[in-house]
């Protein structure tokens, strides 16, 4: 692994490849030192692609993140999204936002991947 920030996702879901997208375009209008890595690319990062697919990974300053920490790491490297990453580290936001992305939309788009896998 490497010093830049580095982002596992599913490219298989609508969701995530959009919402990926918006991150890529505009890590890339700002070149910023961001890897975007497909499920394909999972076992580079110690995971199955399976446990991968449960929840979004950022590989960032020599730790992999996973759900609301991983996106607080990836927001705070896009300067248009740092106050998002501030907010959601705020006590009260933070606790609700990580139990909303554990126990609702991660279990759900996880449920969805497997879906469209079988």
């Amino acid at each position: 692994m490497t010093k830049e920030t580095r982002v596992l996702y599913n490219r298989t879901c609508p969701l995530c490849r959009a919402e990926i997208t918006a991150y890529q375009r505009r890590a890339l209008r700002d070149g910023l030192p961001i890897r975007f890595d497909t499920l394909e690319r999972a076992a580079d990062w110690g995971l199955s692609p399976d446990d991968a697919a449960r929840r979004l990974h950022v590989w960032h300053q020599g730790k992999v993140l996973s759900g609301l920490a991983a996106f607080r790491a990836l927001w705070g490297e896009l300067p248009h999204l740092r106050w998002l990453a501030w907010l959601t580290g705020l006590p009260g936001v933070h606790w609700l936002a990580a139990r909303t992305y554990d126990h609702v939309l991660a279990p759900l788009l996880y449920r969805a991947h497997r879906r469209r896998q079988s």
